[in-house]
């Protein structure tokens, strides 16, 4: 259990989704005490949850069954739909008065749609996408986009609280997937433009590591740049959060631009990029191959050393 963090009593969890994040977030609800139901499609990934002490169900509908709270953290709108509208679904086996909370990062009109309908089985919705990366979610130190009722985020917070320290409670439902469509577009608008920055060193004859350096001590460091540069250098190109989520998050914030009037000059440029990447490399190789794709183009290696 993290430091600061109470246990979570007898309030019960159905948690579907343990992927890259899922698992850690799941993995933070057990060790806060929280009685933990889990499910994914594949059965393994919850055997460490299990010695923990949750329990492994067998569908979503199961894992919905006397919860009071049921978070979700899958891939993207159809996985959601499937795991809410399935015939085994969450909706078929949720109890009034519960709250499922929406990890996932998904359609903003399926979401409100889908809130609808467990509104009319008397259970409540709240979205919290979450940004930070992987190791962060093992360290409980994500940071939660929280919107929906105010009055049913009060009641989750301890929940919310179990899984990540920075919660931000951010309005209406929808304002929450907007936010992280933000977080993350801006995050692969750094990415191209690190790689652009950093090949532009390299036939300058400038040292890769002493560049990231002075980057890093100037105003265009970032989170992402302290972060990702370091898998760039070692070449592994950030494997967890692989090109076909990317290229999902980046054409549905290009949507929300559209749908609010919204010019995306730079946005769709680099929805682009993502897109070229995918095709190239494919959908499970790591985002950061949105750079290497301009290293094969420039025939310019970005490995280097790190003291």
């Amino acid at each position: 259990m993290r430091e600061g963090i109470g246990t979570g009593g007898d309030m019960r969890v159905g948690f579907i989704g343990l992927g890259n994040i899922g698992k850690p977030m799941a993995t933070n609800l057990a060790k806060a005490g929280f009685a933990l139901a889990v499910h994914d499609l594949v059965r393994a990934k919850a055997d460490s949850l299990i010695e923990l002490g949750a329990t492994w169900v067998g569908s979503p509908r199961e894992a919905a069954e006397g919860a009071e709270v049921v978070v979700t953290s899958l891939p993207g709108p159809p996985e959601v739909r499937q795991a809410l509208e399935g015939e085994r679904g969450v909706i078929a086996g949720v109890r009034r008065g519960a709250t499922w909370i929406e990890m996932s990062t998904t359609e903003i009109a399926q979401l409100k749609r889908l809130a609808a309908t467990l509104a009319e089985r008397g259970a409540g919705t709240l979205e919290s996408p979450v940004t930070g990366g992987v190791v962060n979610a093992w360290n409980g130190k994500v940071t939660m986009l929280v919107a929906g009722e105010r009055a049913e985020f009060d009641k989750r917070l301890p929940v919310l609280r179990g899984i990540g320290d920075k919660v931000f409670y951010l309005g209406p439902l929808g304002n929450g997937m907007v936010t992280k469509l933000i977080t993350n577009m801006l995050c692969f608008v750094h990415q191209a433009a690190l790689g652009e920055g950093l090949i532009l060193g390299k036939r300058a004859g400038i040292d890769l590591v002493e560049l990231w350096s002075a980057i890093k001590a100037s105003y265009g460091n970032s989170f992402v740049c302290e972060t990702d540069v370091p898998r760039l250098f070692n070449g592994t190109y950030d494997p967890s959060f692989v090109l076909d989520l990317v290229c999902k998050d980046a054409r549905l914030f290009v949507d929300q631009c559209r749908a609010h009037d919204v010019p995306a000059e730079v946005s769709a440029l680099v929805e682009q990029i993502c897109n070229r990447a995918r095709v190239q490399y494919g959908g499970d190789k790591g985002n950061l191959h949105t750079v290497k794709l301009l290293e094969d183009a420039t025939g310019v290696s970005l490995r280097a050393t790190l003291p």
